[in-house]
């Protein structure tokens, strides 16, 4: 006999969770969740965590589901800590991420009756999540059919579900009793695999394109779609872009998408401007190719991925192929063959050229963001993984080159700065692998609980790019006509790091030039006893000056 606790509710959520194999949970304190605590900690199979606050728990399980692939259960109290999982269930919405929400909650005739700690939590997530559901306190059939479907579903559409479960009181009962019978939870679902007959007419319209396109976006590391990719990269009328978050990469690839796209005039981008496009992934970080694909849209655009919302980004979508990529260009690969063009090597001139102007502008450039960027991309060791926060650094992330084996991760579901820590957090826990976070100064600071728990492996590294605020506003154009500038869009600051590294105990280092930052970043590859950040403060550089040299640079010096 095993313990339970005494609502019949609970004891059916883990007997579910247990058949469907999962095992992630993490709990963030209350009373009103007594229940779901007592059952899930008195089940040896599953993994609990406990993380105070709910923002920081949903991102942290937002980067273990990222990881692992399955989902992760978030067990919280009643009330207001409901809603701080609601950044973290949009992201994973978008991001294809499963999560499963499990919310204690009031019994229904003390909704809006001035009971403490009740909202109205039936459906509070409906617009950014997959399935929801509030169970009856009783354990019925019923209890137990839409629990099944709501875990479906989490592994169907690889995103977050709802589950709300009334509890009255009393909370803290302990029974002992057999598993409650669940029947068969489904958590496979295979690729689509679409009829050749249908498929033969995007082969004849792509052997008739002399100049095409596949764009990758976010993605997961795969080696078989790097396979696939190399195969397509050999034909001379195909030329494939990526970012470093779509895990994939070739010489004969596009990688850095705005340094060989920012300088080109619209005659030159007309001329580049593909015949078919194909997506593969999820969102494109730079903002120029989005712009140059809406400005000159390809006759088709085909986008291959397995989701029930498939993103018409550049307003020409002719097709959604509803499966993996893998699985879509197994087929497709069997059916198409070479086309001799001059499209890819046009593309590959570019490249090339620009990558001599960009080598030669870093040579000069001081110690500055910029600078710091190109020194982080050539030192992090083989095998790391990389989650870059948003705003300005993943921007400046997709103007270098990486080691083949660094995989590259970022929240760009949402693209919001909060949680970035609590997830690479969450994905160091999950992968066991070497994590470097790389953060500015305003999403670190947003999301500093994010290291308020005793989860952090020795070998997560954080760089702390600390330039005073956000950055971004200084170069984009608009903010400093406003007369708002610094403290409403930039919000500048004088903080830095060095109490929340002495509060949760990391290894610290703050440089502020270049010597120090060259030092700085091998001490922090060296050290693997704790936890470790490395602060770079550039708030005395003209950032954004030197930014904007570097893309006038690639503009003045373009060769036509």
């Amino acid at each position: 006999m095993q313990k339970h606790s005494a609502k019949p509710t609970a004891q059916l959520l883990s007997a579910a969770l247990l058949e469907a194999g999962i095992r992630d949970i993490i709990i963030s304190p209350g009373s009103r969740n007594a229940p779901l605590i007592i059952e899930f900690t008195n089940q040896p199979e599953f993994n609990n965590l406990s993380i105070v606050d709910e923002r920081v728990a949903g991102f942290f399980g937002l980067g273990m589901a990222q990881q692992t692939g399955r989902p992760v259960v978030l067990v919280c109290t009643s009330g207001s800590a409901l809603l701080n999982y609601y950044p973290a269930i949009a992201e994973a919405f978008y991001s294809h991420i499963p999560l499963i929400v499990v919310s204690a909650d009031r019994p229904q005739k003390w909704i809006d009756q001035g009971e403490g700690q009740t909202i109205r939590q039936h459906e509070v997530f409906k617009n950014h999540s997959w399935y929801n559901v509030t169970l009856s306190e009783t354990g019925t059939e019923q209890d137990l059919n839409v629990l099944k479907t709501a875990i479906e579903t989490a592994f169907k559409r690889r995103g977050p579900v709802h589950i709300n479960m009334p509890f009255d009181e009393p909370l803290y009962q302990i029974v002992e009793k057999e598993f409650p019978e669940t029947g068969h939870i489904q958590t496979e679902f295979p690729d689509k695999i679409y009829d050749v007959a249908f498929l033969e007419q995007f082969e004849q319209k792509w052997q008739a394109a002399k100049q095409k396109m596949i764009l990758v976006g976010q993605h997961q590391p795969s080696e078989f779609l790097q396979l696939q990719l190399n195969k397509l990269a050999e034909d001379t009328s195909v030329i494939i872009l990526t970012e470093n978050i779509a895990n994939v990469t070739n010489g004969k690839f596009i990688n850095n998408i705005d340094q060989v796209i920012f300088s080109l005039d619209d005659n030159r981008l007309e001329d580049l401007k593909p015949d078919i496009l194909i997506t593969i992934g999820r969102n494109i970080v730079s903002k120029k190719i989005k712009q140059f694909l809406r400005q000159h849209q390809p006759q088709e655009h085909w986008h291959v991925e397995k989701t029930a919302l498939p993103p018409n980004t550049f307003e020409a979508l002719t097709q959604h192929f509803d499966t993996a990529p893998e699985m879509f260009l197994s087929q497709f690969l069997f059916l198409v063959k070479p086309v001799t063009s001059d499209y890819q090597q046009k593309w590959l001139n570019i490249k090339q050229k620009h990558k001599q102007i960009h080598q030669k502008f870093l040579q000069k450039t001081g110690f500055s963001d910029l600078k710091s960027f190109e020194l982080i991309s050539q030192n992090i060791p083989g095998g790391y993984m990389v989650q870059w926060s948003n705003s300005s650094t993943i921007r400046y992330a997709q103007l270098f080159d990486y080691k083949p084996d660094i995989i590259h991760f970022s929240n760009r579901g949402t693209s919001g700065i909060d949680g970035s820590t609590s997830t690479a957090a969450g994905a160091a826990y999950a992968s066991g692998k070497p994590v470097l976070l790389v953060t500015g100064d305003i999403s670190f600071l947003y999301d500093s609980n994010g290291l308020w728990h005793k989860y952090l492996p020795d070998n997560f590294k954080i760089i702390l790019i600390n330039n005073g605020g956000g950055e971004i506003f200084n170069f984009i154009p608009g903010p400093s006509q406003t007369g708002a500038l610094n403290e409403f869009f930039a919000t500048k600051h004088q903080y830095d790091a060095t109490k929340l590294a002495e509060m949760y105990h990391l290894g610290y280092q703050k440089v502020t030039n270049l010597d120090e930052l060259q030092s700085g970043i091998q001490k922090l590859f060296a050290t693997n006893k704790q936890a470790q950040l490395l602060e770079i403060d550039t708030k005395e550089v003209d950032n954004a000056g030197v930014l904007k040299a570097y893309f006038s640079n690639l503009k003045t010096r373009d060769l036509k």
